[in-house]
């Protein structure tokens, strides 16, 4: 008899699970079946569920390790006609070619209630025979002259030193400021310096070859947004070569930009690892690029006098 009994009671904790995971649906889903190399992937999973259980946030991070995660969304929480809509949305990226599977991710939820509390809540004990007076007398703050005093004598303290600063500064106001000569440095001047500059940091001689391409190209897009007032530095590769071919003064480097450009894209985005010849040329290739575009600076006509 006592095996019957635990035979009817295991079927019927079985049954009971069965039924609670019937009411569980989780579908895990991403926006498209197909990517370029750096684009974001947004990547869901929809539990639905019944009003008594919560749903834990499940754990991507072990299962997407091939994977960059680049944000973690708040968990929406909707309700529908039937169920309880739980929505996990997470933003994933990749850096190279190939096929990727996101195995399957546990998704924890339970259901519990609290402890019951019980109190008992009295009134106050009334006396109706004596006066409505205070639970306590007031308190009264005696009057404290010294503090009023040492706060007036440091109020009149701060204020002397506020008006001989203010003295001061409409003093130096009233004299006559100095003009500075401010030397405007040539665009190609200053572009060629950071190079320079960017050359002697050896950042692809220390391991620091991503950092090394991002710079450079910065500051040729920077040159190319000031020289030739351009969004450089917003522009795709295409469409800043697209962008070059337009101006007459560029055209003569757009080959050489676009292979700058593209070396480092593939560089920053699809972690390619060049070799240094291919960094020593980045730098040449720079310099040329702004060596090329110099503006020429238009000589002024020159009076020749008549002979009479």
């Amino acid at each position: 008899m006592v095996k019957n009994f635990l035979f009817t009671l295991a079927i019927l904790i079985f049954s009971s699970v069965s039924l609670l995971a019937q009411d569980v649906t989780i579908l895990a889903s991403v926006d498209s079946s197909d990517y370029l190399v750096g684009d974001y992937i947004n990547y869901t999973i929809e539990v639905r569920s019944p009003d008594e259980l919560q749903i834990q946030t499940p754990a991507v991070t072990d299962s997407v390790k091939n994977l960059e995660l680049i944000k973690l969304q708040k968990p929406v929480k909707l309700k529908d006609e039937s169920a309880n809509v739980t929505r996990f949305s997470y933003v994933l990226s990749f850096y190279d070619s190939s096929e990727i599977t996101i195995h399957a991710i546990p998704v924890k939820y339970k259901s519990s209630l609290t402890n019951p509390v019980t109190f008992t809540v009295h009134t106050v004990k009334v006396n109706h025979q004596e006066d409505i007076k205070d639970v306590k007398e007031p308190i009264t703050i005696p009057f404290d002259w010294k503090f009023w005093i040492v706060f007036a004598l440091i109020f009149l303290i701060l204020l002397a030193i506020a008006l001989y600063f203010y003295r001061r500064y409409k003093l130096k106001k009233l004299q006559q400021p100095v003009v500075k000569k401010v030397v405007k440095i040539p665009i190609h001047v200053a572009a060629l310096a950071q190079l320079d500059n960017l050359e002697r940091e050896k950042l692809w001689q220390n391991g620091k070859v991503k950092e090394y391409h991002s710079r450079i190209t910065e500051i040729i897009r920077d040159y190319f947004e000031k020289r030739f007032e351009l969004p450089a530095l917003e522009l795709t590769t295409s469409e800043s070569i697209l962008q070059l071919e337009q101006v007459s003064e560029a055209r003569n480097v757009v080959q050489i930009t676009g292979e700058f450009l593209n070396n480092a894209d593939l560089v920053k985005f699809a972690k390619y690892i060049p070799m240094d010849s291919i960094n020593q040329e980045m730098m040449k290739q720079a310099r040329e690029i702004i060596q090329k575009t110099i503006p020429v600076e238009r000589e002024k006509p020159q009076e020749v006098a008549a002979n009479v």
